[in-house]
C-alpha cells in the first residue's frame, strides 16, 4: 500500500496528505503512541544502522546505530523506575549530542516521563529559571556542568558519561512503553534572554505525528535521504525537525556537537555524503564567509532554512556554490510549522525570499488591523486560522500575486520614522549586499524629530571609516528609497544573539534605552 512518503509532487501533497495518512506512516494510534518507540525502537532491527552521525567540534565523527540507542534507552528506562520516577516526572538533561544525550531523551520517554532537553551553554541564572519552572526529578549533565548544577535546589544530579552508561548495562536492553497518545512526552523551552524565563511549550506524544507535516514537506525528508541539521537539538529546530521528524521516518540524521564552525560542517557534509540539510540562515551566512567552500565537494539535493529569513547576497552564495535551492520553512515553536516550499517536489517553484505556502490542510492570511485580508504586496499581520478563530502570529508578512507568502519582519521590528513605516529586515537585506558587510542587525532608535531613526550595528571587513559609513547608506537609499537608509551606523565586532543562533534586537533595544536614560 503507498506511503505519503512514496510521494514528492505539491499537487500530491495537495490531495493526499491528511491526518489519517500521517498516521498510517507510524505503529501507534490515536490511544497509545510513543515518541522512543516510534523513532528508535522500531528502527533497530540488530543490523547496526546508523541513526545519528555526530560531527565533533574537535574534528571526530560519532556514529550511533538506532540498535545502541534502542538498548541505552531501554537500560536508562529501567534505572529511572529503580529511582522511584513515575510516568509524568520531568527529566531535564543538559548535554551535548552524543549516547549520553539520545539515551535520556528517549529512555525518559519510554518510562513516560517528560523529557526536558536544556542549552549547553546556559548560564546559572537561565538554568535555575527552568529548573524552577519545570521543577525536574532529576537533572542530568556532564562533568564540566555539573558544579554548576550543584548551585541548584531540588533535582537529584547526575553526571551522565561512559561510566553511567556502563553502571546501567546490566539492565534489560528492552522495555515496552505504556504511553497514550496525549501524554506528555517533552517541554521545550524557547530561546530568550537569560532575564526572561520564555514559556515552556509542553508537546505531547502525538505531536510526532502532526510534525510529519514539517518533515515531508518543510525539510522534504524521504527514505534513502542522508540527512543533516547543524542546530542544537535543545532548541526546537534542532529537536523536532533535525532529530525526531528523520528518526520517525528510519532516515539517518547528523548533528553537531560543541561550538560551531562552519568549516567543520562543511566537512561534515563532504564525508557523510549528505544529500538533504535543514540548517538556521545563520548556519548559512557563517559558511559564505568562512571563504572556504571550494575546498569541499557536495552532494546536496535538497536544503531548508528556518529562523529567519536569508539575505539576498546569502541565497546568491548558495545557488552558487550548493545548485539546489534554499527552501525557507516557516513557524515556531508554539504553532508549529505552516509554510513551507516543498524541497523535491519539481512542480513547485521555489521564489528566492519567500516563505513558500501553506502545509496542507492549513489556512493562513495577511490581514489588515481590521481583520481584512490584505491586497497583493500591502503588509499586514500574518494570521493562522486554527480552533475556529484567526491566531496572530505576531510577524507581518505580505503575499504576491501567485499567493506566496513573505516575512516582512516582527511586529516589534517596525520602525516609523517621520510618518514612513520601515522594515528593519528589509534594510538588513540591502545593507547585506554591500561587499563590505559580513553581517547587520537594524532597530529603530528614538528622535526628537523623526520620532524614531534607523540604526545599523554593522559588522565589516574593511576599516570602518566615516566613508564606508556615508557609502553604506548611499548604496541603502540606492536599493530602497531615499528615505530608507540607516541615518546612525555603528561598526561593530559581534552581534548578540539568541542560544538558536538568531540576531537578538531585543538586547540592541535594550542597550539603546538604557544608553538613553544615562545620558
Amino acid at each position: 500500500m503507498a506511503s505519503l512518503t512514496d510521494y514528492i509532487s505539491y499537487a500530491d501533497a495537495q490531495t493526499r496528505a491528511n491526518t489519517a495518512a500521517l498516521w498510517a506512516l507510524f505503529d501507534g494510534d490515536r490511544e497509545r503512541l510513543n515518541i522512543a518507540h516510534e523513532c528508535i525502537i522500531r528502527h533497530a532491527r540488530g543490523d547496526g544502522r546508523a541513526a545519528v552521525r555526530i560531527a565533533h567540534a574537535d574534528g571526530h565523527d560519532e556514529i550511533l546505530s538506532f540498535d545502541a540507542i534502542a538498548a541505552g534507552a531501554a537500560r536508562f528506562a529501567h534505572w529511572l523506575e529503580a529511582q522511584g520516577v513515575v510516568p509524568g516526572a520531568r527529566i531535564a538533561f543538559m548535554l551535548e549530542p552524543g549516547l549520553p544525550f539520545y539515551v535520556c531523551l528517549f529512555g525518559a520517554m519510554l518510562t513516560g516521563a517528560i523529557s526536558v532537553p536544556l542549552f549547553t551553554l546556559f548560564g546559572p541564572d537561565a538554568l535555575k529559571l527552568r529548573i524552577d519552572d519545570c521543577a525536574p526529578a532529576i537533572l542530568i549533565t556532564n562533568a564540566e556542568k555539573v558544579e554548576l548544577a550543584y548551585g541548584l535546589t531540588g533535582p537529584q544530579i547526575m553526571v551522565a558519561n561512559d561510566a553511567f552508561l556502563a553502571s546501567i548495562a546490566h539492565l534489560p536492553a528492552t522495555y515496552t512503553p505504556k504511553t497514550r497518545a496525549n501524554d506528555l512526552a517533552c517541554y521545550q523551552y524557547t530561546s530568550g534572554t537569560t532575564r526572561e524565563l520564555p514559556e515552556a511549550v509542553k508537546h505531547t506524544h502525538r505531536a510526532l505525528v502532526t510534525l510529519m507535516f514539517a518533515a515531508l514537506y518543510g525539510t522534504g525528508i524521504r527514505p534513502g535521504d542522508e540527512f543533516f541539521c547543524p542546530s542544537s537539538p535543545a532548541w526546537g529546530h534542532g529537536l523536532w525537525h533535525g532529530t525526531l521528524a528523520p528518526l520517525g521516518l528510519g532516515v539517518t540524521t547528523g548533528t553537531f556537537a560543541g561550538r560551531f564552525d562552519p568549516v567543520r560542517l562543511m566537512k561534515a557534509l563532504d564525508n557523510y555524503k549528505i544529500t538533504n540539510m535543514s540548517a538556521a540562515a545563520t548556519h548559512y551566512r557563517m559558511m559564505k564567509n568562512s571563504g572556504h567552500t571550494g575546498d569541499f565537494t557536495f552532494h546536496l539535493h535538497k536544503l531548508s532554512y528556518t529562523g529567519e529569513p536569508i539575505d539576498p547576497a546569502t541565497l546568491e552564495f548558495i545557488d552558487a556554490h550548493f545548485h539546489v535551492p534554499a527552501c525557507s520553512m516557516y513557524g515556531t515553536t508554539e504553532i508549529g510549522v505552516v509554510l513551507v516550499n516543498y524541497p523535491g517536489a519539481d512542480d513547485f517553484m521555489v521564489k528566492p525570499g519567500s516563505l513558500g505556502r501553506p502545509v496542507p490542510g492549513l489556512k493562513l492570511e495577511v490581514q489588515r488591523p481590521d481583520g481584512s485580508p490584505c491586497a497583493p504586496e500591502e503588509i499586514g499581520e500574518l494570521m493562522l486560522w486554527r480552533g475556529g478563530a484567526w491566531l496572530s502570529t505576531k510577524d507581518r508578512a505580505k503575499i504576491d500575486a501567485d499567493g506566496y507568502f513573505y516575512h516582512c519582519g516582527r511586529a516589534d521590528d517596525v520602525i516609523i520614522s517621520a510618518g514612513w513605516t520601515m522594515s528593519a529586515v528589509e534594510i538588513e537585506s540591502s545593507l547585506l549586499k554591500h561587499d563590505a558587510v559580513l553581517e547587520c542587525a537594524v532597530i529603530g532608535v528614538p528622535d526628537e524629530k523623526r520620532g524614531q531613526v534607523v540604526k545599523a550595528f554593522v559588522i565589516v571587513n574593511r576599516a570602518s571609516t566615516d566613508a564606508l559609513v556615508k557609502e553604506l547608506q548611499d548604496f541603502t537609499r540606492e536599493k530602497l528609497s531615499r528615505h530608507e537608509f540607516p541615518r546612525l551606523i555603528d561598526f561593530v565586532s559581534e552581534l548578540p544573539k539568541t542560544p538558536a543562533g538568531k540576531v537578538n534586537r531585543k538586547v540592541l533595544r535594550d542597550r539603546e534605552a538604557a544608553a538613553a536614560t544615562t545620558n
